[in-house]
């Protein structure tokens, strides 16, 4: 198998660099979305209940009325996005809405005493602590502060992702034009991180994904990734016979190893990897927490796993991680250098060890959610009390789908532009093909609740009506309303 001794611990971290997981700075610091870093100091500052009101449903295949539209998009005033202070061309790629844009620069995870920024600055704290350079500083080094405008090469050309990868669609992004976006993954700013020269490194900040609307989907979350590189010296140290390890050596890609690295190398590089997530997530979660590792694909990693842990009963995947592709290492500079890299969301932790309950709580700013989190020791345990529970309206929404270029995303991004956070979940109920026009047909149910008060049915009935009316206007769907 490979060489080790059982006290490898000590060297666990002395150099790493990478990082996975599904930048632009503000004023002079802005280079075409290359990152200029900046060090942060060690401070503590700064993802249903169905009332069943039939009202607008149309379950029925037949079509009660179809409306078709009189043309075919809606389209912007104006041909340039202006986004912290920079302005971006349109084209066909470009479709990132308003409703997104205000949210960017919220920083969520910066907020002081916020429930994101509880996690964020645990973590950071554990990682501070338990993990020191040879100098007695922090081995790691935290950067929250990097923009979310990346460019399509950061994001998805230097992390090794094909051309012809689903995660690059239109669909699942929020493309400012067809050079530059809002950042899928925190990994975006991983190459210029380890191309800086460093070793070992934290990323944290909002992410942007179009996505499905329920309780814990929400098109802007957050994540943190960890990278950590190591030199042979510093993998083999603590390891007997040291002298005859190696990283590197020319094989075979195996579902073990990648062509390059020595099985020795990537054990130990898994070891270390495994181990400092355990420590970190029992950290969080307290001890006697069971867990286990799913092996998966990443195409930055190879090996890549998934973590799940044992919570109230349940298996839960909390994050993904594994031994960083060579050529992605190689091309930051990196040559002589092995690494791991992991990626977790803040929001998933946040609601299982908080138990809040609905993402889009997150964003409220009532001080009946926040005052909770207003605590004097970052590590004490909270359990969040609802302040109110509405109840919530639904109403249904069937159309016949376009001949091409529709996609379930389109239409939940709408849904979100127009109803906003009063959308707490839509679900597809029902699909029906024409047997003789083999045209298909969706009806979505759409169910709405506002986090601080009742809502009425009539102001339901017009933001639906909106929905309706875009829908036709801006997807090019045949209403069935």
């Amino acid at each position: 198998m490979f060489l080790m001794h059982y006290k490898i611990r000590k060297c666990f971290l002395v150099g790493m660099r990478h990082s996975l997981w599904i930048c632009h700075l503000r004023g002079k610091h802005e280079r075409s979305g290359v990152a200029i870093l900046k060090q942060k100091s060690v401070q503590y500052s700064k993802s249903s209940v169905l009332v069943n009101t039939p009202a607008r449903r149309c379950l029925s295949h037949e079509c009660v009325r179809t409306i078709t539209s009189s043309y075919t998009a809606n389209t912007n005033s104006t041909n340039k996005v202006e986004l912290l202070g920079r302005f971006y061309t349109r084209d066909d790629y470009t479709n990132v809405t308003n409703r997104i844009l205000s949210k960017v620069g919220k920083n969520l995870h910066n907020k002081m005493y916020h429930p994101l920024w509880l996690i964020k600055e645990r973590i950071k704290d554990h990682f501070y602590k338990q993990y020191m350079g040879r100098s007695g500083s922090p081995l790691f080094s935290v950067y929250d502060d990097l923009g979310p405008v990346v460019t399509t090469e950061q994001n998805f050309d230097r992390l090794l992702i094909p051309f012809d990868h689903p995660s690059r669609q239109k669909g699942d992004n929020y493309y400012l034009n067809s050079t530059h976006m809002l950042r899928a993954h925190t990994s975006a700013h991983q190459w210029d991180l380890m191309h800086s020269g460093l070793d070992a490194f934290l990323a944290v900040g909002d992410v942007y994904r179009r996505d499905e609307i329920d309780r814990s989907h929400y098109p802007v979350f957050h994540q943190m990734e960890g990278v950590c590189l190591f030199s042979n010296h510093q993998l083999f140290a603590e390891v007997e016979h040291k002298d005859c390890c190696q990283l590197f050596e020319q094989g075979l890609r195996t579902p073990d190893k990648q062509e390059t690295h020595t099985l020795e190398a990537v054990k130990l590089v898994e070891f270390q990897l495994k181990q400092t997530l355990s420590k970190l997530i029992t950290h969080l979660f307290g001890e006697g927490l069971e867990i286990r590792w799913v092996d998966c694909y990443f195409p930055f990693t190879h090996p890549s796993f998934e973590m799940e842990i044992k919570f109230q009963g349940e298996w839960m995947e909390v994050l993904g991680c594994g031994v960083m592709e060579q050529q992605l290492v190689n091309s930051a500079g990196a040559h002589e250098k092995i690494g791991w890299a992991f990626g977790l969301g803040l929001e998933r932790l946040a609601m299982i060890l908080y138990s809040i309950p609905d993402i889009r709580l997150f964003w409220s700013e009532n001080e009946l959610f926040l005052k909770q989190f207003l605590v004097p020791d970052i590590n004490q345990q909270i359990t969040f009390e609802p302040y109110s529970k509405y109840p919530s309206l639904t109403n249904d929404i069937s159309f016949w789908l376009p001949s091409k270029g529709y996609t379930e995303n389109d239409f939940y991004d709408l849904v979100r532009s127009i109803g906003g956070d009063l959308v707490e979940k839509v679900s597809l109920v029902d699909t029906f093909t024409h047997p003789k026009t083999r045209k298909t047909s969706h009806c979505y149910r759409i169910e709405y609740r506002h986090m601080e008060r009742t809502l009425t049915q009539a102001e339901i009935n017009t933001i639906h009506g909106n929905i309706e009316k875009s829908a036709v206007e801006e997807l090019g769907v045949e209403g069935r309303f």
